[in-house]
């Protein structure tokens, strides 16, 4: 790094005009590897803090979504790293069972293969190939955000370590009594050919139908009418059922119906659970395709029927006419047939509910199958409790609610999936005498009769088996380690909240089972990213940006710091690229009041001042400020308030320390007649100007670090990043002097406004007459008379509480003070009428122009919503103009 150190120790001629985000971004991202900034070690000096990254899929690229969940915790990480704690962030990725399979499918089908023709030891080869080639893309990709994730520790969900943690979990589960194997309706998807848990699959109004079919009463010439959503899986009924306090159909119980089309005796039978109201009152089930109908089955010892294959075609147990039809097809067909045959009483519309699968939006088949399942109510008791007894606090609380719901509400796991690519099921079948064995490792013969006969069972587990172990398989659970008991549990957990049930619930449950404590203290939930329009970013719509593109164009810092600016807690994002303008122009802030910082060093002697020498009131205020802004970030940090802390760092540091401070210091750099005076304002303004890079560190870590080695000499091995995090100074903070400088600001604002208001030259100083009541407030102006003077370019100064309005003035009231800036012979009173008047006469007509467009109805039906929109932008900004106008032109013609 001696580029690094010749550069940063060429003292002020080094910073260049401009920033360049791209070359500061890989440089000093490449140091703070080669220096391990960001590898935590056992430290019994320092406590821990810890957070693990949600894994992204190996398949994935980085979105916006990733950008604002990233920047926070990377926030956090570097904001404690600072505090001193020894800050570990865990990265890794995961293997993501359904969408790794379904890339390396689609990629074999491309060259004329399939994964049945490669064999399954073949196809996970592959795979694992692909796996090495691209399953490090976002991570690379989190690497130019400026994550600073402990790299040493990156971990894989089916890395040896996780997958001997997966292996344990269920067979300590499986021993005692919580996992079990069972033939369940499970969620099907016909296209990717797996079951899916309650979790994985999104729920969706459609506009469907309600047929209402005939079934024949036997031995007799009555019918009983049932109405279904989905015809096609009557073929696999076994009974018609009717709520036995109905009194309508109690001479119906113990009756047998006749099937339509497939011509099966069914029994009419009795059971609490059908709704009465819903269709006629009598309901068919069919045990084999629905998950209340398994119930009711069960109950009254019904016989299941499995009518489709694992593709959704109807299968052998359907008559003839519809084998290896289509699901759907089928539909449509036995719809006709029973039309034709007089079974089909009536149709009507019905909007019902449909489950689509959260990978390929295929709805969902309720299926019988041979299934793995955990049983969840006895894990998810305590994992309730420690969550509403406080010992993890969620950020926003309302998402207590809901996780509150889901847990009383939760139904077993199914944990197997009919896939190759995942953690295949401990599990082996003795094909000689049935024996089950569930082991740790492949066993060399069968435990019950010695035979060599076996086969592992064929399903993998569920993605999530494994996210859900994350936070402690990381550290290298199941071996108990030093690593572990340093840095478990965890403290902050950044995650999305649509994944609260996948994933946040799952992890307390098992980090209180095999853990015997909580995962995490805090779940930090983000906003979701939306377009400017407020559609949620997709491929499809066309609206999700590519981030590297944005930190191509912008920089990290700029992007980094602009969704954070732009995410209230709990509240969604409307972002486009356009605002990442808010990060850029406060980088090049920050820049330029470094560069003139840098620029008067050069010239004041280069021994440093005292600066605790020369202070005045404008001193007392920055500092004052500075130690309010300390403690403010500091609290909005610890309530995970990360919105609030920019507002708070972008309010000290533009306005208060550029816009202000700098503005009514830097009279005392051009007094070369007093050069202790200088050294020592300069020495103060670096100090806090330093002070202020370490608060902003957090949030834009590339400039903070660039502009820190030019301000300072530094030597190799230094770092912003592991600087001291500042603390407040309580006795600097004085809230008379911020509330006095408020009010100065506020005079000369509202000064600066009607110069420009009235276009007074940019050069002319103008008079101000200040009216106040009170003597406190009078002698506060006096007190900062220089400073009003020179910052409102004022030449003469009239305050008190009896001063009268001169003519021709403009005015304003701040706070109950009335101020007027006397106009004659600082403007052409002619001339700018005349410049007035016709600038109003141009703006009504603009504005008739735009009313005229609104009115027409055939521009607000055909035009965008947005080109409307933006219509009524300009005229609400022609009328707040011309309001404007029309109240200068008064002032003027007084």
């Amino acid at each position: 790094m001696a580029q690094k150190k010749n550069q940063n120790n060429n003292s002020t001629t080094a910073l260049s005009k401009a920033y360049s985000p791209a070359d500061a971004e890989a440089r000093w991202y490449s140091y703070w590897l080669e220096h391990k900034f960001f590898h935590a070690k056992i430290n019994t000096d320092k406590q821990p803090y810890t957070i693990v990254i949600p894994p992204p899929n190996i398949t994935g690229v980085l979105h916006m979504g990733h950008i604002l969940n990233n920047t926070i915790q990377d926030v956090f990480i570097r904001w404690k790293r600072m505090q001193g704690f020894e800050a570990c962030w865990i990265p890794g990725t995961d293997h993501a069972g359904i969408a790794t399979q379904h890339v390396v499918e689609r990629e074999l089908r491309s060259k004329g293969k399939t994964r049945h023709q490669l064999g399954r030891e073949k196809f996970l080869k592959h795979v694992w190939d692909w796996k090495e080639k691209y399953g490090r893309t976002i991570i690379k990709q989190l690497q130019k955000l400026g994550a600073s994730c402990d790299w040493d520790r990156e971990r894989f969900t089916m890395d040896e370590g996780l997958s001997n943690a997966v292996k344990e979990v269920f067979i300590r589960l499986y021993e005692k009594g919580l996992i079990y194997r069972g033939k369940y309706i499970v969620n099907w998807c016909p296209n990717d050919h797996t079951a899916l848990s309650d979790d994985e699959v999104n729920h969706f109004e459609i506009n469907g139908n309600l047929w209402y079919v005939s079934y024949p009463l036997k031995e007799s010439k009555e019918t009983i009418t049932v109405a279904t959503t989905r015809p096609e899986t009557m073929l696999g009924d076994t009974a018609v059922a009717v709520n036995p306090d109905d009194e309508r159909y109690n001479k119906l119980i113990g009756r047998t119906a006749i099937l339509p089309i497939a011509n099966r005796e069914i029994p009419i039978v009795a059971d609490k659970f059908v709704d009465p109201k819903f269709g006629t009152g009598l309901v068919k089930v069919t045990p084999a395709h629905d998950p209340n109908d398994f119930e009711i089955g069960k109950r009254h010892n019904l016989e299941q029927i499995i009518v489709m294959d694992t593709s959704g075609k109807m299968n052998e147990k359907a008559p003839q006419q519809y084998r290896g039809m289509d699901r759907y097809a089928c539909r449509k067909a036995l719809v006709n047939d029973l039309k034709k045959q007089g079974y089909l009483k009536k149709t009507t519309d019905h909007v019902h509910t449909v489950g689509k699968c959260y990978r390929c939006d295929t709805i969902i088949e309720p299926y019988l199958s041979d299934q793995w399942f955990v049983k969840m109510k006895p894990l998810a008791e305590p994992a309730l409790k420690v969550v509403l007894d406080g010992q993890i606090r969620f950020h926003p609380k309302r998402w207590i609610k809901t996780y509150e719901h889901w847990m009383n509400n939760i139904r077993d796991w199914c944990i197997s999936r009919q896939l190759w690519w995942g953690h295949r099921i401990p599990v082996y079948y003795c094909n000689d005498c049935g024996h089950t064995m569930v082991l740790r490792n492949t066993p060399e013969r069968c435990h019950n009769c010695n035979s060599k006969n076996f086969k592992q069972d064929e399903d993998v587990l569920d993605t999530w088996f494994s996210s859900w172990l994350w936070p402690f398989s990381t550290l290298g659970w199941p071996e108990e380690n030093k690593d572990l008991n340093y840095f478990y549990p965890t403290n902050t957990l950044v995650t999305g909240p649509d994944i609260i049930f996948f994933w946040v619930a799952r992890m307390i449950m098992a980090g209180l089972e095999f853990r015997n404590d909580v995962p995490f203290t805090d779940v930090y939930y983000t906003s979701i990213i939306r377009d400017i329009e407020g559609r949620k970013m997709s491929k499809s719509l066309g609206n999700s940006p590519d981030p590297l593109d944005v930190i191509d164009e912008y920089g990290a810092d700029a992007l980094r710091f602009t969704v954070l600016y732009l995410a209230p807690l709990g509240q969604d994002v409307f972002y486009a690229n356009e605002k990442c303008e808010i990060g850029r122009n406060f980088a090049n802030k920050i820049w330029n009041a470094g560069r003139f910082l840098l620029m008067n060093k050069e010239q004041i002697e280069s021994e440093p001042g005292d600066d605790n020498l020369f202070l005045d009131a404008i001193d007392e205020w920055i500092e004052s400020r500075l130690n309010t802004t300390i403690k403010n970030l500091t609290k909005a940090l610890d309530r995970f308030h990360v919105n609030e802390a920019t507002k708070v760092l972008y309010e000290f540091i533009w306005h208060d320390f550029c816009d202000w401070y700098l503005e009514m210091i830097k009279h005392r750099f051009y007094e070369s007649s007093k050069p202790e005076m200088q050294k020592a304002t300069l020495a103060r303004s670096f100090r806090i100007y330093e002070t202020a890079l370490r608060l902003l560190h957090p949030f834009m870590p590339f400039i903070t670090e660039e502009l820190w080695w030019h301000i300072f000499d530094r030597k190799e091995g230094e770092s912003i990043m592991i600087a001291h995090w500042p603390t407040v100074n309580n006795k600097k903070i004085n809230p008379d002097a911020e509330e006095q400088i408020s009010s100065i600001q506020n005079i000369v604002s509202a000064v600066r406004s009607i110069r420009g208001e009235m276009n007074v030259p940019p050069g002319k100083e103008t008079e101000l007459h200040l009216k106040t009541d009170g003597s406190s407030k009078i002698k506060v102006i006096e007190k900062y008379s220089a400073y009003l003077e020179r910052l409102g370019k004022i030449s003469k100064l009239v305050v008190g509480s009896a001063t009268e309005r001169p003519p021709y003035s403009a005015s304003a009231v701040v706070n109950s003070t009335e101020i007027f800036v006397p106009l004659k012979d600082i403007i052409n009173i002619d001339i700018e009428r005349k410049r007035i008047s016709k600038e109003i006469e141009r703006l009504e007509k603009a504005a008739q122009n735009v009313e005229k467009k609104l009115l027409n109805e055939q521009f607000l039906s055909r035009a965008p919503k947005e080109v409307v929109q933006k219509e009524k932008d300009k005229l609400e900004s022609f009328n707040i103009t011309l309001e404007k106008h029309r109240e200068t032109l008064k002032i003027i013609t007084s």
